[in-house]
């Protein structure tokens, strides 16, 4: 049976498990918000932790952790910031993480997920020094201690930046990977010249280099995108605390805040110029979401171009061929799927949610605050990581592997009427409409019909008709 110490809050008494660090606020969030099995993600338990950390520094250096007396002994204030610094250390090290157990679908703005961190910690710093979770006279409080100068207001969304920042890095050295390795592609299939398709119709020629390297550099300018977007999110508006005045913060606080979590987390990080836009509007955090967003879009495009060049094999293009990771069918033997690419379009289907989520949250703020912050940071994580995960698996699992169907892709090139193209400049579009039609009613070539019908020599065909100089651009003849 689980066993229960007895927790108290401005709201009076709360049985809490025995052995856990949280206390009676963050119990009552357990008990009111019984909606997903799910906790936050460790972007957030990090980024608050992190501020905690930070706070208890700044409060300390500004002389306002004060002695306390406990039976007759004096704690020295400095002995309580230290305990403080030292157990957010912890928690950012990941030591506590089981005990982050708010739902994502919480109380407004994020007093339980803030709540949840004073109390693990404030526990925590009890512990080290010397006190148990249970005894009343345990000298470390978390409101006034770990929280000091500090609100849900200013805390969450300084949060929701730091999170996202956390894991930029990472994200963006994943997508420059997928971006390597289309690149890698694009260098090794230069070399074959395939039918370009428009409205899923024969088109003129390309190389099968040129398409992958297209999809390097789409890949390249959402990174460009996400790192411009994220430049927002270095503004941070800690030291607002409730309402945006900074009531019950230092006057120096907001400035040695962000200094002290540029320093403790080595992100490039800025003072915000305005204390009130920064809790008032979410915009950052939207403007970053929608460059996840607009990388999902390409993501998916990119991998049903996949899918289509790999279809088949026998009754499709199958101009490049998919590893073979695993069997495709319960019920048809060796039949082989675009396993990889369908597992990133439905990741990207989920990010583009999250998404949409982010943007309905993002204004539906009202005057000083903007409730809905809990969930914005949840999907934003989410976003971050499904992303990366989805991303990796894509490009090890897929892109890396990925084979071109030569023979396949010249075979279908040699059929394509629209060749007929590059004659324009020399014998006008009608009259290459005309040669198009009579090669395929009498199934001759293209260029044995405009030699035919008197339009153009032998030489002057083959060297307009050059499939490879196509690619290239120009004009022919």
């Amino acid at each position: 049976m689980t066993e229960y110490r007895i927790e108290k809050d401005s709201l009076g008494d709360l049985r809490v498990p025995a052995d856990a660090l949280y206390g009676a606020q963050t119990q009552r969030a357990v008990e009111n918000f019984p909606v997903s099995g799910m906790h936050c993600y460790p972007a957030f338990i990090w980024a608050m932790a992190m501020i905690k950390r930070a706070a208890a520094e700044v409060n300390h250096d500004l002389g306002l952790f004060k002695d306390k007396e406990v039976d007759g002994k004096v704690i020295a204030g400095a002995a309580i910031a230290g305990a403080v610094m030292d157990a957010a250390d912890e928690v950012v090290a990941g030591k506590h993480d089981a005990h982050f157990v708010v739902d994502p679908f919480q109380a407004g703005a994020g007093t339980s997920q803030n709540m949840n961190t004073n109390e693990v910690i404030a526990n925590r710093a009890n512990q080290l020094l010397g006190y148990a979770i249970d005894d009343p006279k345990k000298p470390v409080h978390p409101n006034d201690h770990v929280n000091m100068a500090q609100s849900t207001n200013d805390t969450i969304p300084t949060a929701i930046r730091l999170g996202c920042l956390w894991r930029l890095d990472e994200l963006v050295d994943t997508l420059r990977a997928l971006q390597a390795s289309f690149e890698a592609k694009g260098q090794a299939f230069d070399s074959i010249v395939k039918s370009g398709r428009t409205h899923l119709q024969d088109a003129v020629p390309v190389r099968l280099g040129q398409e992958f390297g297209a999809y390097a550099k789409a890949v390249a300018r959402d990174i460009e995108k996400i790192e411009q977007a994220a430049e927002g999110l270095r503004r941070l508006g800690i030291g607002g605390t409730a309402t945006g005045t900074g009531l019950n913060a230092h006057p120096e606080y907001h400035a040695r805040m962000v200094e002290k979590l540029a320093g403790l987390t080595g992100i490039r990080l800025y003072e915000s110029d305005d204390l009130f836009e920064s809790m008032q509007s979410m915009q950052d955090a939207v403007f970053f979401s929608g460059a996840l967003r607009t990388l999902a879009h390409d993501l998916v495009r990119i991998a049903n171009d996949l899918r289509l060049l790999a279809s088949g094999p026998t009754t499709g293009l199958d101009e490049i061929r998919l590893p073979t990771v695993q069997p495709g069918s319960s019920i048809m033997p060796g039949k082989i799927n675009p396993v990889l690419a369908e597992m990133l379009n439905m990741a990207m289907f989920h990010v583009m949610g999250d998404d949409l989520a982010v943007m309905l949250a993002g204004q539906a703020g009202q005057l000083e605050l903007n409730v809905m912050m809990p969930i914005i940071a949840h999907n934003l994580f989410e976003m971050m990581h499904v992303t990366i995960g989805a991303v990796k698996a894509f490009t090890e699992k897929c892109v890396a592997g990925i084979e071109a169907n030569a023979a396949k892709a010249e075979g279908w090139l040699a059929k394509n009427p629209i060749l007929v193209t590059a004659l324009n400049p020399i014998i006008g579009y009608l009259k290459g409409a005309e040669v198009v039609k009579t090669a395929m009613r009498t199934g001759k070539s293209l260029k044995e019909v405009v030699v035919e019908l008197g339009y153009m020599t032998e030489e002057e065909a083959v060297q307009a008709l050059d499939a490879r100089k196509m690619t290239g651009g120009g004009i022919g003849g």
